[in-house]
């Protein structure tokens, strides 16, 4: 057999496989031996069957076979040898002049190659870390809420200000169905707040969401609207009342600051505060890391020029998965997976760059700590080595969860290295200031 490579630019080549018989005529005579007492051809006992006859029959089905068993080994050591590295896998290329009666059997592959470019971690770039504080205003509505939280709600027959709404947002239209509670302050103008003063259950209240709150991402919350579709939204939506309360407020004491924190951790408003300030900021800078490493990529993908072979992945996109897809759906899915698979790339020189590896150690720690924080969060704050390490042991023996917590710790490790690499400026602002910053509004 002759196999060569044919280079068509840097990124796309063919593989040629030319086949003679040698390469395949010995395991097909075996099989036509093993299908001789097998075979049955009319006017003939079984196992009778003259070995001319058995070959005109099964001969070019079994040549088929073999050849492109030869062929798919062929295939897959060629690849390992010259040590390819493909995005996709090989493509059969269509020969319509192909004949399997020739005596040079020959196959073209295409391949589309991962792009060789280099990478500079140390760009200049415009790139801001966010430091989000939480300010007193943002603390003492947290404080508000949590009174309203642990408060005592009292039916009440018709709607004033400051009590609570419940009840469902519906528009058929945009498939907005959902139920929540709010109070009518949510609302951005006080013209829609009086639509339901005087309102009672079974009461339908009709408005515009363009416009509805201060801050339109809140249509995310109250009515389930995706980000993609909230800026701007103008669609009347019927809210149908089933509940109204006003709140007696929590009072601010010892019981209702041990039921918030444990017996004992919390003695004072200052000490609430405090606490909530810490809880929060520590949020907040999950979030910040979460648009240091947004930003971090797009500055990589837009500054890091490479070519793709963008017609081969396009085609072959058209035969993996459950269903086949069209030249226009392929074209629709490349569109949308170019941005990631770019990064992904991006991704794996920065970390081979930087000779970043991931140890079972580094999975083992990370689950602990993740472990750790979730029990935590259900009120399990002491829990004990061996209590945590049993849990950790069970979630290592899931190959998925091995796979999603790898990724998380890849992540972890690319967020650490573009913090040190791009020398991001810092910047002190609140939450209302960063959700402007992240949202770009």
């Amino acid at each position: 057999m002759d196999i060569k490579r044919v280079a068509l630019d840097a990124v796309n080549e063919t593989i040629v496989m030319t086949v003679v018989a040698m390469d395949y005529k010995g395991q097909v005579a075996k099989r036509i031996n093993e299908k001789m007492p097998l075979a049955t051809v009319k006017g003939f006992r079984k196992g009778a069957v003259p070995k001319d006859l058995v070959e005109k029959q099964y001969g070019k089905a079994i040549k088929q076979e073999e050849v492109k068993k030869v062929v798919d080994l062929a295939l897959e050591r060629f690849v390992q040898s010259e040590r390819l590295n493909l995005l996709g896998t090989p493509l059969a290329k269509i020969n319509e002049n192909f004949s399997w009666d020739d005596e040079e059997l020959v196959f073209e592959y295409e391949i589309g190659l991962v792009p060789s470019f280099e990478l500079d971690l140390d760009a200049k770039n415009n790139i801001i870390k966010y430091v989000v504080t939480a300010d007193d205003k943002m603390i003492e509505g947290q404080i508000a809420r949590i009174q309203k939280q642990f408060g005592t709600p009292i039916p009440q027959d018709a709607v004033e200000a400051g009590f609570d709404v419940s009840g469902t947002f519906f528009n058929i239209e945009k498939g907005i169905s959902n139920p929540t509670t709010f109070s009518l302050d949510i609302f951005k103008d006080k013209s829609t707040s009086d639509k339901f003063i005087g309102k009672k259950v079974g009461d339908v209240v009709t408005v515009n969401t363009k416009g509805l709150f201060d801050d339109d991402h809140k249509l995310m919350d109250t009515m389930k609207v995706a980000h993609d579709h909230v800026h701007g939204l103008e669609v009347d939506v019927d809210f149908t009342i089933e509940g109204i309360n006003s709140t007696e407020l929590a009072e601010l004491n010892q019981e209702l600051f041990d039921k918030l924190f444990g017996p004992g951790k919390v003695t004072s408003l200052e000490d609430l505060k405090a606490n909530i300030k810490e809880g929060a900021e520590s949020q907040f800078a999950q979030q910040a890391d979460q648009k240091l490493l947004n930003d971090v990529t797009e500055f990589l993908i837009e500054n890091t020029k490479f070519d793709l072979p963008a017609e081969f992945l396009k085609k072959w996109l058209q035969t993996v998965g459950e269903k086949q897809l069209t030249t226009a759906e392929a074209e629709v899915e490349y569109t949308r997976s170019e941005k990631g698979l770019r990064f992904q790339l991006i991704e794996g020189k920065a970390m081979a760059q930087s000779d970043i590896k991931i140890t079972f150690e580094d999975l083992k720690s990370f689950t602990t700590k993740s472990i750790r924080q979730q029990m935590a969060q259900f009120g399990q704050t002491n829990p004990t080595d061996e209590e945590v390490q049993g849990i950790v042991a069970r979630v290592l023996a899931n190959q998925e969860e091995v796979k999603r917590l790898s990724d998380q710790v890849v992540a972890e490790k690319l967020l650490d290295l573009f913090k040190e690499k791009a020398n991001p400026t810092t910047k002190e602002v609140n939450y209302d200031e960063f959700i402007t910053a992240f949202y770009g509004e």
